[in-house]
């Protein structure tokens, strides 16, 4: 039964995606399906890991939100920064997220010197990942997922997930720990679609779906 649901969530996000990327549709689609995820109450914390140059955090924020937008890539963040260093409620912090604390190398993308921010998007811990420069890297400071939401003091609404397949190792501890209890609604864009990541995120949604666990939406895009 398991692998039947798995099935047809399966099937489901697939649609979701299509239509996501149909031209108007999808971006009124997308809109209303996270609606009430970027509904956020006043005293309510978000947090945005991997949030680039902060067009989702932007959409976080509001009157009593306390925004934490984490970005570890330089370029992004220099413009996240200097969007948000007037803005109340939003903390930008120049970090990667991770399972564990410590330091580690960033890796750009092989077109980044076409665009530094245009292609900021891509830039992720991950070596192995498709297009990446094994040469062209930065040292960034990591900053464990645990240490982040034990902090915390106030309701969490939201996690947003788009780190470049760090997630696989985020979800994980935080399943492992019980915090994904803390957060109202978790939204990850997760990155099958590189190689070494295909198994590694079919075993993360078989657990999220064998825990029973609701409010963790993999399907962000």
């Amino acid at each position: 039964m398991a692998k039947i649901g798995l099935l047809i969530d399966s099937i489901r996000d697939d649609i979701e995606k299509w239509l996501f990327d149909l031209p108007k549709i999808g971006q009124r689609a997308r809109a209303w399906k996270y609606r009430e995820a970027l509904h956020l109450l006043p005293g309510e914390v978000a947090i945005d890991l991997g949030a680039n140059v902060g067009k989702m955090t932007r959409r976080m924020a509001g009157p009593g939100v306390t925004v934490y937008a984490y970005e570890p890539d330089p370029y992004a963040f220099k413009v996240l920064s200097n969007t948000f260093k007037e803005k109340e409620g939003i903390v930008c912090i120049n970090k990667a997220v991770s399972d564990h604390s410590g330091m580690a190398k960033l890796y750009f993308d092989s077109r980044v010197k076409e665009n530094k921010v245009e292609w900021s998007i891509r830039s992720s811990l991950l070596v192995d990942k498709p297009a990446m420069n094994k040469d062209d890297y930065t040292e960034v400071e990591l900053v464990d997922i645990a240490e982040i939401i034990n902090r915390i003091d106030k309701p969490i609404g939201l996690i947003k997930m788009d780190i470049e397949g760090e997630e696989i190792k985020v979800l994980n501890r935080m399943i492992d720990l019980g915090l994904t209890e803390k957060v109202r609604n978790i939204v990850v864009e997760t990155h099958e679609r590189f190689p070494t990541l295909t198994e590694p995120t079919r075993k993360l949604k078989e657990r999220i779906y064998d825990l029973g666990i609701g409010n963790i939406d993999t399907n962000w895009a």
